[in-house]
């Protein structure tokens, strides 16, 4: 279905620039001996900056542009999207100064209403709208970005770029794209992502999604998860086949998507069961006939965000290479231990494993360039469920490799 631009009086685009730039230090022999090896780490938001007590929900894309976005949270709710945004080589060591970061989306009470299922469960407050569930994808197109997000747990909007992320179009909202699940799965809470989404090889833009009726904890259950796709650059989308319903397993949310070597794509989800790993699904298609859900033996669930990327040009391998990334935490489901992972078998096996933060981490999302390095920006310190940063991380496939081999 294609839907018209909205008026721009109906949503607030800002820009916030904060003070200086970032950039990273050049690692030495006499530095922490993971950062000599070839891993870069730079904190970009910290709690507090600019009047927001919280950054979370991390995004982001690369092409050849490095784009980075997130929640801005007053308290517990996400009030704001933004992004920031860094120059390709030879700049690609260094924010821009030019481009600092810029508030994307400011929802007002002015232009929508609170979600009352979401007022009632406190997952959002009375006097203030929610911004959440930031999406990027890539296009293959030079200087396309697809950006998806939603308000309130309740709508969702699309944006696109034709510059790389500098300036956006008037959002599109897709709300009613989520109409086609009602006969299926009467939902009253949806969200994209968040992360990522992907371009298929084909073309086909594919974005996770996960619906609620709203009714439980938080208003995030019980749920089940499925996707919306694009096959035509992002002007119109439609909704997939829902992937599993609320019992196997137990609530999914939070979804990952990555492109197979048969051109098949394999969801990787969020999930509560008893099985504390991650749940996985394969359509031929990215759309439709999902396979049976499994868990992945080797991929622990601490019941968080996690990120997928599949890339075929990375430096230190000569073979196409699925990457994956979240708290790795066998004990218990405290998150912690942010950890990278990398399967040369289409997740199959997954035989290399590095811990990219110790301490307490949680969201994280992964991208790769052209230049053939890895970025990873992940909430970073603090608690479980208020990370003190965001901080953005650059490292070659060998930094991996030269870590745990299984």
């Amino acid at each position: 279905m294609t839907l018209p631009f909205l008026n721009r009086s109906v949503r607030r685009l800002l820009i916030l620039l904060l003070a200086g730039s970032v950039g990273f230090r050049p690692a030495s022999a006499d530095d922490n001996p993971a950062e000599a090896a070839g891993l870069q780490q730079q904190q970009l938001f910290t709690a507090g900056d600019a009047g927001y007590e919280l950054y979370r929900i991390p995004a982001s894309s690369r092409r050849p542009t490095t784009c980075c976005w997130h929640t801005a949270r007053h308290g517990s709710w996400p009030v704001a999207t933004g992004g920031h945004r860094r120059l390709p080589a030879p700049q690609h060591r260094r924010w821009s100064d030019l481009d600092a970061p810029r508030l994307l989306v400011d929802a007002s009470p002015d232009d929508f209403e609170p979600n009352p299922l979401a007022v009632q469960q406190k997952l959002s407050g009375a006097d203030q709208i929610t911004v959440n569930n930031p999406v990027a994808i890539a296009d293959s197109q030079p200087g396309v970005v697809h950006f998806l997000y939603c308000v309130e747990y309740a709508r969702c909007f699309y944006l696109r770029s034709e510059d790389d992320g500098l300036t956006f179009s008037d959002p599109v909202e897709l709300t009613s794209v989520f109409d086609a699940f009602r006969p299926h799965y009467d939902w009253k809470v949806l969200a994209t992502g968040p992360g990522h989404g992907i371009q298929m090889r084909g073309g086909r833009l594919v974005v996770p999604v996960w619906l609620s009726t709203g009714t439980g904890g938080h208003a995030h259950r019980p749920s089940v998860n499925a996707v919306i796709y694009s096959d035509d650059r992002g002007r119109t989308w439609h909704a997939g086949e829902l992937v599993s319903g609320p019992e196997r397993p137990l609530n999914p949310s939070e979804t990952m998507a990555v492109e197979l070597s048969d051109g098949s794509v394999m969801l990787n989800f969020r999930h509560e069961s008893p099985e504390r790993l991650r749940a996985v699904s394969i359509s031929p298609n990215g759309a439709t006939n999902w396979s049976d859900v499994r868990f992945d033996d080797e991929l622990p669930e601490p019941v968080c965000m996690a990120s997928l990327v599949r890339t075929d040009r990375l430096l230190g391998s000569d073979r196409p290479a699925i990457v994956f990334s979240n708290p790795y935490n066998t004990e218990s489901r405290d998150r912690k231990n942010v950890t990278i992972q990398v399967s040369f078998d289409d997740t199959e096996s997954w035989r290399y494993r590095r811990t990219l933060e110790p301490g307490p981490s949680g969201y994280s999302d992964l991208a790769c360039g052209p230049d053939g390095m890895l970025y990873c920006l992940y909430e970073r310190n603090g608690t479980q469920y208020g990370p003190k940063s965001l901080t953005f991380a650059r490292f070659p496939l060998q930094w991996v490799l030269d870590g745990q081999s299984k």
